[in-house]
């Protein structure tokens, strides 16, 4: 569910990672705007796209402002976009359905996320983009789904131009950031606002004298 309210939360900044080429762009432009543009320019540096929604969990609604952070593909732009992996709560991962070399760059991708982010072990959600182009497909959905099981990643296949598990894969991702925060104070206040990350605060210096006074 959507909300044009400004008031937040939480502010949680995912980053969209791949091959230049693969439909980084077309895929936040769908889940943001709602829109599929055919042509595109390749994203220099980086930029980003932002939606607020309701997210919930167990009996409880919170609102999250989501930042969507387009990196470029192409290796020279590489270094910089590195620099933003650190504040990222969590990463989709693209690879191109009909571009073999893409979905074999992913393991490349991988390592850089888990040298790079915040954590050793980051939230990813791996997707097989243009799935739309069935007449063109290289990459077997088996093969990409056997990869994705050897790494415990979610695997979806995904269409800018149809929608397709375009929304479902930012729940996904959600999910497990949601999760992780649940059982991280810390982790928690990253992604806190105002009054939610003072509350949290509480809880982290209660926690810190119950260790003292062990």
């Amino acid at each position: 569910m959507i909300t044009s309210n400004m008031d937040y939360d939480y502010l949680i900044k995912l980053l969209c990672v791949g091959d230049s080429g693969v439909g980084k762009t077309s895929f936040l432009y769908k889940y943001t705007d709602g829109v599929f543009h055919t042509q595109f320019i390749s994203t220099v540096g980086i930029d980003f796209r932002e939606k607020t929604v309701i997210y919930q969990q167990n009996t409880r609604q919170h609102r999250i402002h989501l930042q969507l952070w387009d990196t470029a593909g192409q290796e020279r732009f590489r270094s910089l976009t590195t620099a933003f992996y650190r504040d990222a709560m969590g990463f989709l991962l693209l690879f191109d359905l009909t571009n073999e070399a893409s979905f074999l760059e992913v393991r490349n991708w991988i390592e850089q996320l888990k040298t790079h982010s915040l954590s050793d072990d980051p939230d990813i959600v791996l997707c097989g983009h243009k799935c739309d182009l069935q007449e063109k497909r290289l990459v077997n959905q088996n093969r990409a789904r056997e990869f994705a099981k050897n790494y415990n990643l979610p695997y979806l296949e995904t269409s800018a131009k149809t929608g397709l598990n375009i929304d479902r894969a930012i729940e996904i991702l959600l999910d497990k950031i949601m999760l992780r925060m649940e059982t991280s104070v810390e982790y928690a206040m990253l992604c806190a606002s105002g009054r939610r990350r003072q509350s949290l605060q509480r809880l982290q210096a209660k926690q810190d004298r119950k260790l003292c006074s062990c």
